[in-house]
């Protein structure tokens, strides 16, 4: 099973790990980054063009028609999930 810490192992060899916590407490000790945080900005980024890109070209291809049906069916569903969720408290009350 991958190790879940953040935190990198310290060193075995007692001079090593001495160095270690002495970089520690004075703060010149460096981070280490891990390389999977530049591959989830890299991944982020690539997500978001594509978020800015798809909502306007779909909207453009949509008639104004269609545009107000999913409005409509976007509203029914928002106030049914406000609804249940009143009928939901009121029942804890009792």
């Amino acid at each position: 099973m991958p190790d879940r810490t953040r935190r990198p192992k310290r060193p075995r060899d007692v001079s090593q790990l001495a160095k270690a916590i002495i970089d520690e407490a004075t703060g010149q000790a460096a981070p280490e980054e891990d390389p999977r945080d530049e591959i989830s900005k890299a991944a982020a980024a690539l997500g978001r063009l594509g978020g800015k890109k798809g909502g306007p070209a779909r909207a453009k291809k949509l008639s104004p028609e269609r545009r107000s049906e999913i409005a409509r069916q976007a509203a029914r569903s928002r106030w049914e999930r406000t609804r249940s969720d009143s009928e939901f408290a009121e029942q804890e009350d009792r």
